[in-house]
């Protein structure tokens, strides 16, 4: 009995030790923009202590099991090495997925990269070979280290005087025995749960900084993985921050859904329009947050069309920023819409709306069009015909890791232009740029810093074609509307950081009337009501984007959403409010409760929409 109990014991310490250790690999790996020291490591193990108790314990019971069952019958050792091994490569997948995503998402591990696996060759065009080798072998490294330590310090061949499992008992010890492991069960239940108060277990309970890396470091990788599997990209969460007649107030207030008394800034109504989705493009690249170097011809064109000068950025990742852009539609912290076929067929598209109006519609895109249901998404929301990597030639698929260069598909654009102006068809066409995205490889070296590089040549893409427009007879009905599909995350700017998510959106083209600076905020989700108003056509299905040239446009803030996270800016100031902590964690300006209370009206209004689409 005594070498059973002494085998949990010290499998189930192993198993804590080793949680602690992955922190404090995980602090020093992801040193770089954090400060910490020695002190911050010690609150970090402290506060992150009781997620590792009670996720060792979720480990613990198979060999607990195991154990009760060797009361009576002989278990073979090899059982126990097997779940070793299977543990280690667990743990080793997780410390080093979570350790080596961070700097890339600036969030613990969880279940939401598994939607990256339906194409992984997309989800590894981000790094370089090398990198992933080196991870591989890091696994391989970590994996092995942690099954010789069970093996070593836990296994239970320590207790080889104790392997005759009941031979030489009698039954009374036995059953005495089991029955002590049986009244244990609950206490691990409850330690499972973490106490019997009405809140579980959970990974906000760990945070205890106004600093999120802190936070973030306190988390348990494994027990955060395990915990979002059933909050995956098709998963819509409850949000019920207020009842539901104050939400629908809230939202009716900050989204009216017609246009009145309008600002025209356009030639025509019936424009032809270019949406370009300009990949990671942040306003920290230009000089709206001082850095007119970096994209100069992107410059020039804001000063000689529009430019919505406080436009923020509705989401994070390329998936939810392209629903937002050409449905209207919000961003959720952890469900992407556009994985989700039977809802997002149903959303509003300006595809949709303007195929209606007579016009022809394509997307053009050049790396892999089905990666996160891409393909679905456009079709359902109205786009005709879709140009992507496989409709050019193999040397010019290899050209960037992502696919085909933006220079050539900037090309194809062109073409596609020309095309529909001969045949005099209105056209309205997407198209999605890809260079600027890790890992940066571009075909030209203007600055040093590879991230700047990248979208100094996006900028130069950018100039080139509208340059080359400007000499067609295409360019005087032309609309072209720049935007990107989310921020950044660059040096020190975070989510936490109003200037993560400002972005540019620029409108060009011979159908500008007259060049013009807004300052109104927005979100990019107000693109279709806006363009729609322009053009003189109803957008009341498009109940979350504004017309924010109208004179009804007067609560004029930007919603944006990260992982388990809201953040709202407007003239006055800006706040953070992380879903995880259930609590504010940045907050500026006189207005920042109300701000908070408006995000979360919002995405409680969102999400109760999104799961009535049916």
């Amino acid at each position: 009995m005594r070498g059973r109990v002494c085998y949990l014991l010290r499998f189930y310490l192993l198993t804590v030790l080793i949680f602690i250790a992955a922190k404090v690999a995980f602090m020093l790996f992801n040193y770089e923009g954090h400060e910490f020291g020695v002190s911050d490591i010690c609150q970090v193990i402290w506060n992150g202590l009781s997620l590792d108790l009670s996720t060792a314990l979720y480990i613990l019971a198979l060999p607990f099991l195991m154990t009760i069952v060797s009361v009576w019958v002989k278990v073979p050792r090899w059982l126990f090495y097997i779940y070793d091994a299977i543990i280690a490569l667990a743990f080793a997948l997780a410390f080093t997925a979570d350790t080596s995503l961070y700097p890339f998402w600036g969030f613990k591990l969880d279940a939401s990269c598994l939607q990256y696996l339906d194409t992984p060759t997309e989800a590894m065009a981000s790094v370089s070979t090398g990198y992933l080798l080196l991870r591989l072998l890091a696994v391989g490294v970590v994996g092995w280290g942690i099954y010789r330590t069970y093996r070593t310090y836990g296994s239970y061949r320590t207790y080889r005087t104790y392997g005759t499992y009941g031979t030489y008992r009698s039954y009374s010890l036995k059953l005495g025995e089991t029955l002590l492991y049986l009244l244990l069960i609950p206490l691990m239940v409850i330690g499972i749960r973490g106490g019997l108060d009405e809140s579980t277990t959970n990974v906000g309970q760990v945070y205890f900084s106004q600093n999120q890396f802190l936070n973030h470091s306190a988390v348990n990788p494994v027990f955060s993985f395990l915990s979002s599997m059933e909050k995956t990209a098709s998963y819509v969460p409850d949000y019920h921050f207020m009842d539901d007649a104050e939400c629908e107030r809230v939202v009716a207030e900050l989204y009216p859904t017609e246009s009145i008394v309008i600002d025209t800034l356009l030639t025509t109504q019936r424009p032809n329009v270019v949406v370009i989705l300009m990949e990671s493009c942040g306003a920290i690249f230009t000089g709206l947050e001082g850095r007119a170097d970096v994209m100069p011809r992107l410059e020039r064109l804001m000063q000689e069309g529009v430019s919505f000068d406080s436009c923020y950025a509705n989401s994070w990742r390329t998936d939810r920023g392209t629903v937002c852009t050409y449905s209207g539609y919000p961003s959720f912290p952890v469900s992407s819409v556009m994985k989700m076929p039977s809802k997002s067929r149903l959303l509003p598209g300006l595809a949709r709306t303007l195929t209606d109006e007579g016009y022809e519609t394509s997307y053009l895109y050049g790396g892999d069009i089905n990666f996160t249901n891409m393909r679905s998404y456009l079709v359902g929301s109205g786009f005709g015909s879709l140009t992507w990597k496989k409709d050019f030639t193999a040397d010019e698929q290899r050209t960037a890791e992502w696919g085909v260069r933006d220079d050539i598909t900037f090309k194809e654009l062109a073409r596609q232009i020309a095309a529909y102006d001969a045949r005099k068809q209105p056209f309205f066409i997407g198209f999605s740029t890809l260079s600027s995205h890790q890992p940066w490889d571009v075909p030209l070296k203007h600055f040093d810093d590879e991230i700047q590089n990248a979208f100094y040549y996006l900028d130069q893409c950018i100039g080139n074609f509208v340059d080359d427009l400007r000499k067609t007879p295409a360019w005087q009905n032309l609309l072209i509307v720049l935007l990107p599909d989310h921020g950044i995350d660059y040096n020190e700017i975070n989510f936490e950081d109003p200037r993560h998510d400002h972005i540019p959106m620029v409108w060009t083209g011979g159908a500008v009337k007259v060049p013009r600076r807004l300052k109104q905020v927005c979100n990019q989700t107000d693109l279709p009501a806006t363009l729609l108003g322009q053009m003189g056509l109803p957008h009341a299905d498009y109940r979350y984007s504004r017309d924010v040239l109208s004179s009804n446009y007067r609560r004029r803030v930007a919603v944006h959403t990260f992982n388990n996270g809201i953040a709202v800016v407007d003239s006055t100031g800006h706040a953070v409010f992380d879903l995880t902590a259930d609590r504010m964690i940045q907050g500026r300006g006189p207005a920042a409760d109300e701000l908070i209370h408006i995000g979360k009206a919002v995405l409680q209004s969102a999400a109760n929409d999104l799961k009535q689409l049916k």
